[in-house]
C-alpha cells in the first residue's frame, strides 16, 4: 500500500465530504488531468501558497492522504516538476473513476491553511443559517452555555460545515470576541464529543 497526498480547496473538499470521504469529484472540461502528489511536503507547499490566496479555492487548503494499492499506482509515472520533493502522478480524467475505486479506506485531512478572505463552509439551516465561519463558532460558544442538547443537535445538523470548519476554530484567536483561547479549546473538545455523541461516520480532522 503507497500513502498518496492531493491539496485541493474548500470547495473540492465540500464534495469529496458528500461521497463520504472516499472519492475526488470528477474533473470539469479544462482538467484533462487529476494530480496527486507524493509526498506531505509537497503537498502542504501547494495548500499554502497557492489555495489560501484563490478565490476558487474558497481562500483554504487542505491536505489530504489516502492510500492505494502500489501495484495499482506503479500504473502510473511519478513525475518531478521541481525540485527533488515536487513529485506528482498524472492520472487522466478519464481514469479517475478507477483510480476513486483504487482507495482503500476513507480521504483523511492532515492538516489545513487558511488566508485571510476565508469565509467557511457557511450553513443553510438552524442557528449557523448564512454565518461566516468566525460567527459560527462565536455561536456555538453561546449555545453552548444555554443548551447542551441544542449544541449537539446543531452539530448533527450542520456537519459538513462542521468538517470543513474545524481545523480553522482549532487555531483562530478569537480573544478580541471575548472567547480567550482556553475557552475555544475547550468549546473544540465539546464539538469532538458532540460528533461522538451523534455516531457520525467521519472522524474529525486531528489538530496538529
Amino acid at each position: 500500500m503507497t500513502t498518496v497526498f492531493r491539496p485541493v480547496g474548500l470547495h473540492e473538499l465540500a464534495l469529496i465530504w458528500d461521497s463520504g470521504m472516499r472519492e475526488f469529484p470528477p474533473r470539469l472540461p479544462h482538467q484533462p488531468i487529476f494530480y496527486p502528489v507524493a509526498n506531505v511536503v509537497y503537498a502542504t507547499q501547494i495548500v499554502r501558497e497557492w489555495n489560501t490566496k484563490d478565490d476558487v479555492s474558497g481562500f483554504a487548503g487542505y491536505v489530504t492522504q489516502f492510500a492505494v494499492p502500489t501495484s495499482y499506482l506503479e500504473g502510473f509515472t511519478p513525475h518531478t516538476v521541481g525540485s527533488s520533493a515536487h513529485v506528482e502522478y498524472w492520472i487522466p480524467a478519464e481514469q479517475l473513476p478507477a483510480f476513486n475505486a483504487s482507495i482503500q479506506g476513507i480521504i483523511n485531512v492532515e492538516a489545513a491553511y487558511f488566508g485571510d478572505s476565508f469565509k467557511g463552509c457557511v450553513p443553510e439551516m438552524f442557528n449557523l443559517k448564512g454565518k461566516d465561519v468566525v460567527s459560527q463558532f462565536v455561536t456555538m460558544s453561546k449555545t453552548w452555555d444555554y443548551s447542551r442538547m441544542d449544541f449537539a443537535c446543531e452539530v448533527s445538523a450542520n456537519r459538513k460545515a462542521a468538517f470543513l470548519n474545524f481545523l480553522f476554530w482549532a487555531k483562530f484567536d478569537f480573544t478580541p470576541l471575548g472567547i480567550e483561547m482556553s475557552r475555544r479549546d475547550a468549546i473544540i473538545t465539546k464539538l469532538r464529543e458532540a460528533w461522538e455523541f451523534n455516531h457520525i461516520e467521519m472522524p474529525l480532522p486531528a489538530c496538529h
